[in-house]
């Protein structure tokens, strides 16, 4: 027989372990979906590669694949998703009143908004940073020869913060002009009015491929000036949901270092690979720890494909942009992407 401190601590044990294995509740905000039947997801207003609408309304993107991802996993349908354009003085507001449930923006993961603005990123999606595009014809090479000039950039991002920085930083008197929406400021750079413009180096090149009238007379600079991380964010209150979203995240990243694809997922449910029969529920039911069934990640992956599908036909090799893989490689292939595991 267990006596004192002994069987108080088994007892404890043996109770976390009840609670590790037991069914989690899916929380107030899935409930919510489920209620309507649809995800609410909030965009880009278009930025092509993350979340874009074609002339049909079809909505396409790295951003817009990780929605339908969650949708996938949490409803059955990759397709049963509401979107909602939001521009970047809009996206954080709407994800605190509740007007939508996942924030899934190429938003940058930073302190003040991680810790003070009741949310919680989940991931990042994309890793960028900051960048210039100038036209060929002006021969500017480095970011540090804008010295006195005019640089266009959206206000209400960390892009205009982060132009200041560098420009203080440097001694440049650069001179920002700012405009709400990023229309604006895309259209009074190619008009002439700033002689370069500045956002997260994956934007310069998703605007030079769409807006320019000719691409190859900008030039976007080879240094980047800050990180950004940009990932999807849910609001702080409901644990059950950010578990979710960040483990679908995960689920998808995972799935590409084990060769875990769009279509092959039936297939690889016969592995010999203890970890491919984790994460598609063959062996392990992970589904019953997020409030989810067993097949969650798998319906993830046959909706989108993994990661690495996702970022090649949005914004990598075979995408308008032709992005390389850079930072965004897998963690054993030259990158830091990198999953916790699915297990």
């Amino acid at each position: 027989m267990i006596k004192g401190p002994d069987r108080t601590l088994a007892a404890a044990i043996l109770a976390a372990a009840a609670v590790a294995c037991a069914p989690a509740h899916a929380g107030k905000t899935l409930d919510g979906i489920k209620a309507r039947g649809q995800l609410v997801c909030g965009v880009h207003t278009g930025l092509p590669g993350f979340s874009a609408a074609d002339c049909q309304g079809n909505w396409s993107g790295i951003d817009v694949d990780v929605s339908r991802a969650i949708a996938a996993a949490v409803l059955g349908d990759g397709n049963k998703v509401k979107w909602v354009p939001l521009s970047a003085q809009q996206r954080l507001t709407a994800l605190q009143s509740g007007e939508i449930d996942v924030l899934s923006r190429n938003t940058t993961w930073t302190l003040t908004r991680d810790a003070s603005l009741g949310l919680n990123f989940t991931g990042v999606t994309y890793y960028d940073g900051q960048g210039f595009m100038v036209p060929k014809k002006a021969r500017i090479t480095s970011a540090k020869q804008l010295k006195g000039l005019q640089v266009c950039v959206q206000s209400g991002t960390t892009t205009e913060k982060n132009l200041t920085d560098f420009s203080h930083a440097n001694k440049l008197n650069i001179k920002p002009v700012v405009f709400e929406k990023i229309e604006a400021a895309e259209a009074a750079y190619f008009s002439g009015r700033c002689q370069a413009y500045t956002t997260d180096a994956s934007g310069l090149a998703a605007t030079r491929n769409k807006h320019a009238t000719n691409p190859d007379e900008h030039v976007i600079l080879p240094e980047l000036i800050s990180k950004e991380p940009l990932g999807p964010a849910v609001r702080r209150g409901d644990d059950e949901w950010f578990a979710i979203v960040k483990w679908v995240l995960f689920g998808l990243i995972e799935s590409e270092e084990y060769g875990i694809g769009q279509t092959n997922v039936d297939q690889m449910k016969s592995s010999d690979n203890p970890a491919v029969l984790r994460i598609l529920g063959v062996s392990d039911d992970t589904g019953k720890l997020l409030g989810l069934d067993r097949e969650w990640m798998a319906r993830a992956l046959k909706a989108v494909g993994n990661y690495g599908e996702m970022f090649d036909r949005n914004v990598g090799a075979k995408s308008a942009l032709k992005l390389p893989r850079a930072l965004n490689a897998l963690w054993n292939k030259g990158g830091i992407q990198y999953a916790p595991p699915i297990r």
